[in-house]
C-alpha cells in the first residue's frame, strides 16, 4: 500500500511502553516506532476493542481512524464502550493484517507474513460540532478524496444518537513478520515444496 501522509504529529517518536505492552517473544520483530503503528492503522481503519463490561471479557471489532496522534471511533451514544470510556477505564485495541502463508519443509517451521500491533488507550466524548465534522470529513476523505463536498454532512439528530470518541495511546507495540520460511538444515533435502504464498490462494503446493 501507498504510504499514508503522518499529519503534523511525532510519527519518529517511539511509543511509551511498560511491562504490561512490551513484547517479549519475537524481540527482533518488534517496533515502538509511532509510525509503524501508524501506518498499520490508516491502512486497515478496523481494530478489535477489549475492555471489560461488568465482570466479562468484550471484544468489539469497530473501524477507527486516525487524525495526527489521536484515534477516532463511533458509537451508540449511552453505548456500554462510551459509558466505559467516559468513566476513564483503558480499553486495549488489536490491529492485525496477515497476507501470506509461509509454507516450509516440516510442520513447526510453518508460519504467516503479517503487521500487527496492540495499543492500551484512554479516551474521551468529542462534543465540539467542528471536531465532530472534521474527523469524519478525515475518513470519508482517505477513503475517497473530494467526497465530502459532495454528500450530506450529519444532522442534529445523527449527532445526538451519536457519541464520537477521541482515543489517546497510552502505550503499545508493533510487531511484523516476512520473507521465507526459516528452515533447519536436516529438512533442506525433504521432496516438499516451499516458500511464500498469498493467502487467498487455494491450490496444492507440494510436488513430489
Amino acid at each position: 500500500m501507498e504510504k499514508s501522509p503522518l499529519l503534523a504529529c511525532s510519527a519518529e517518536t517511539l511509543m511509551k511502553s511498560s511491562v504490561k505492552s512490551k513484547v517479549r517473544h519475537g524481540a527482533q520483530r518488534v517496533s515502538y516506532l509511532r509510525a509503524d503503528v501508524y501506518q498499520l492503522i490508516d491502512d486497515l481503519k478496523l481494530g478489535h476493542i477489549a475492555f471489560v463490561s461488568n465482570g466479562h471479557a468484550v471484544v468489539i471489532p469497530m473501524t477507527i481512524w486516525r487524525i495526527e496522534d489521536a484515534l477516532y471511533l463511533h458509537v451508540v451514544n449511552k453505548s456500554r464502550l462510551q459509558k466505559h470510556l467516559e468513566a476513564k477505564q483503558e480499553i486495549c485495541i488489536s490491529f492485525a493484517e496477515s497476507k501470506e502463508w509461509v509454507l516450509a519443509k516440516s510442520a513447526f517451521r510453518h508460519s504467516a507474513n503479517y503487521r500487527s500491533a496492540v495499543l492500551y488507550c484512554s479516551g474521551k466524548r468529542i462534543i465540539d460540532e467542528d471536531e465532530f465534522d472534521h474527523a469524519f470529513k478525515v475518513i470519508i476523505e482517505q477513503i475517497e478524496p473530494g467526497r465530502w463536498q459532495h454528500i450530506r454532512p450529519p444532522s442534529k439528530q445523527e449527532r445526538k444518537g451519536t457519541a464520537l470518541m477521541r482515543l489517546a495511546i497510552d502505550e503499545g507495540a508493533f510487531k511484523a513478520r516476512e520473507g521465507g520460511p526459516n528452515e533447519i538444515k536436516e529438512d533442506l533435502e525433504l521432496p516438499v515444496w516451499h516458500g511464500v504464498v498469498p493467502i487467498k490462494a487455494g491450490c496444492p503446493y507440494h510436488q513430489e
